[in-house]
């Protein structure tokens, strides 16, 4: 049976058509969701898209942790049943709901940065990256103007004691990222946060690269092998 993803649309979400793409390009089913529902319909993931949900009124996602659709996803990514994957605003969201530690904050250099990016995948252990390798560098597409991520000490020690960081800038983090820090994940590997974008990495004809299919690639192997069938004993 095809994996269905969903895929939710916030006032102000600009990748949510590519996130469906790249969702239909790895072989699952998009199904879009609107922020307003707060039924899952029943989807194997969910992808928080990139963007301005609600404007960035206040901070980005402070108000789209609050929308009905979230009611649902919070305790189901929490419980490590539902993965989820949240890009750029996606990944704000989800630190503002606490699925993630953290905080994303302005650019240090206080512009906003449009270009593709080098990073390097530290850890394979998530429903999402399980398909690259352990220190391989990647080239997928960085847009944002609040990509800084921010921790103190102690959170930024036990996101490295515990393999929590997913991906890194290669060189200097070019939004000043603590530690070069450009996505984490939660303890179960379910939930993973990042900044830059791997939809707009997914076929040549439209991206940098196809460095960012795995993201969604690595989804679907996970999922089959939630799924499958413990082999026959005796």
């Amino acid at each position: 049976m095809t994996a269905r993803v969903g895929v939710v649309t916030f006032p102000g979400s600009l990748d949510d058509r590519d996130a469906q793409r790249a969702v239909r390009i790895a072989g699952a089913r998009p199904v879009p969701l609107w922020h307003d529902d707060p039924d899952l319909q029943g989807v194997d993931a969910v992808v928080l898209p990139g963007g301005f949900s609600y404007g960035d009124y206040l901070r980005c996602g402070a108000i789209a942790r609050f929308a009905p659709v979230m009611n649902e996803l919070v305790p189901a990514a929490r419980s490590g049943a539902l993965p989820v994957l949240g890009i750029c605003n996606g990944f704000q969201i989800l630190c503002e709901s606490r699925l993630l530690p953290g905080a994303l904050t302005r650019n240090s250099s206080l512009r906003f940065i449009n270009r593709p990016q080098r990073v390097r995948i530290e850890s394979t252990d998530t429903a999402w990256t399980n398909r690259y390798t352990e220190g391989e560098e990647v080239r997928i597409v960085l847009k944002s103007g609040e990509g800084n991520f921010v921790a103190d000490d102690a959170t930024l020690d036990e996101l490295e004691r515990s393999g929590r960081v997913v991906a890194r800038y290669t060189g200097e983090a070019p939004n000043g990222a603590h530690r070069g820090i450009a996505g984490v994940c939660n303890g179960p590997g379910n939930v993973v946060g990042l900044m830059p974008h791997p939809e707009h990495a997914v076929e040549e004809l439209t991206g940098p690269s196809t460095d960012g299919l795995d993201f969604f690639t690595s989804l679907l192997a996970h999922l089959e092998s939630s799924t499958a069938a413990p082999a026959a004993t005796g």
